[in-house]
């Protein structure tokens, strides 16, 4: 059995859906609003804005190096016969290290002593020869020029022994260079030669040792940092880093010593347009070597009431700095800011924001002006984890 609907009833219920619908669309009926923290929006981390007092730091990237690497070179030729130490190893000063053969020199020792001993045989002959005709000539038994003639062979002698005395010495200190110490405590490396290879004297490195401690740690500042600092200093570099710089190690942690300036070059370098500068480092650990890469880190003073955000937060886009504000409607907000020193992660900010706005820190990427968010607020402590 069908039911008739009456035109009436029927343009009623359209009537109803019509304006049910145009409520929807302008009222928003059956909508959540959207704001701070509402389910409508793109999901983003904000940090509000934090001001306090900040510690200028600046940060240089810097090498390890030895303070002092010295070259083995043997002063005698010969052969490798013994090996004290292996490459790689920790030496400390005059600690044997290698020997060459010494045999050839043993003999120059005995060559030489016996040479000396004739010739002192020799002089005490004639010696007794000359107080012989001294006493003869005292009594005009024997010409002057007779007793004048064994005088000067006495002395020629003489002088023949101190010379053959020389050369026993030169031989046995030959001897002793057979056996080659490191001058320096340090390690050694391990491109060091082995027994058996021959040594030319003055010219063929056995091996190098580097100088650990104390260390150097050497970087590079450009003009305009140089400037900066100079300043700071009271005009003079070293004025800036009179109290000492920290070191900070490739994994992020901090070496426990402070260090010191020791050495910074007399200009800014034509090709580089840096200039270098060496920091000084205990290092009774050997725990520094060569080659390894840290960050040198010096206080600048202190910054009042340092607007600070967090370095993600910021776009860089053709030299300008944006960063993207949340609006009390909890919309997004495109924000020209300047910015200044980087301080650790975070950036100090020099205008366009205030300490009681926040800014968008995770999912920047995906907003834009007038974006609605759903807002999870992070603390400054969120961003070390």
């Amino acid at each position: 059995m069908s039911m008739k609907v009456s035109p009436k009833v029927m343009l009623g219920l359209i009537v109803l859906f019509l304006l049910g619908a145009w409520a929807f669309m302008r009222f928003g009926v059956g909508k959540t609003p959207v704001g701070p923290g509402s389910g409508m929006g793109v999901e983003v981390k904000v940090m509000q804005v934090v001001q306090r007092d900040t510690p200028l730091l600046y940060e240089f990237t810097g090498k390890v190096t030895s303070k002092n690497e010295v070259k083995i070179m043997s002063k005698v030729a010969g052969n490798i016969v013994a090996k004290m130490v292996n490459g790689g190893d920790a030496v400390s000063k005059g600690q044997p290290l290698f020997r060459i053969d010494n045999k050839q020199y043993l003999s120059s020792i005995n060559a030489a002593r016996s040479t000396l001993v004739k010739s002192q045989a020799t002089l005490r002959n004639t010696e007794r020869d000359v107080e012989r005709y001294r006493a003869l000539a005292a009594v005009d038994g024997v010409a002057r020029q007779t007793l004048d003639s064994y005088v000067a062979q006495a002395e020629e002698q003489a002088a023949t022994v101190e010379e053959n005395r020389a050369s026993l010495q030169r031989a046995i200190e030959d001897e002793q260079d057979t056996l080659i110490v490191s001058p320096v405590d340090g390690r050694i490396d391990i491109k060091d030669l082995g027994v058996g290879q021959f040594v030319t004297a003055g010219s063929t490195t056995l091996a190098t040792v580097s100088a650990l401690d104390p260390i150097w740690v050497q970087f590079s500042i450009s003009e305009n940092e140089y400037i900066k600092l100079a300043r700071l200093g009271q005009g003079t570099l070293s004025g800036y880093f009179s109290d000492g710089v920290k070191l900070m190690l490739s994994d992020g942690s901090q070496y426990p010593v402070p260090g010191k300036i020791e050495q910074i070059d007399n200009g800014i370098g034509d090709a580089t347009g840096t200039m270098t500068v060496k920091a000084s480092f205990d290092n009774p650990q050997r725990f520094l070597v060569p080659g390894m890469f840290a960050k040198i880190t010096a206080q600048g003073g202190i910054r009042s009431g340092a607007i600070l955000i967090p370095q993600r937060a910021v776009k860089e886009l053709l030299d300008e700095t944006f960063v993207m504000v949340v609006t009390s409607e909890g919309k997004a907000e495109s924000r020209k800011v300047k910015m200044g020193d980087r301080v650790g992660n975070l950036w100090i900010v020099e205008s366009g924001l205030t300490p009681n706005e926040s800014v968008v820190v995770e999912g920047i990427d995906k907003v834009k002006q007038g974006t609605p968010l759903k807002i999870t607020l992070m603390a400054l402590e969120d961003l070390m984890k």
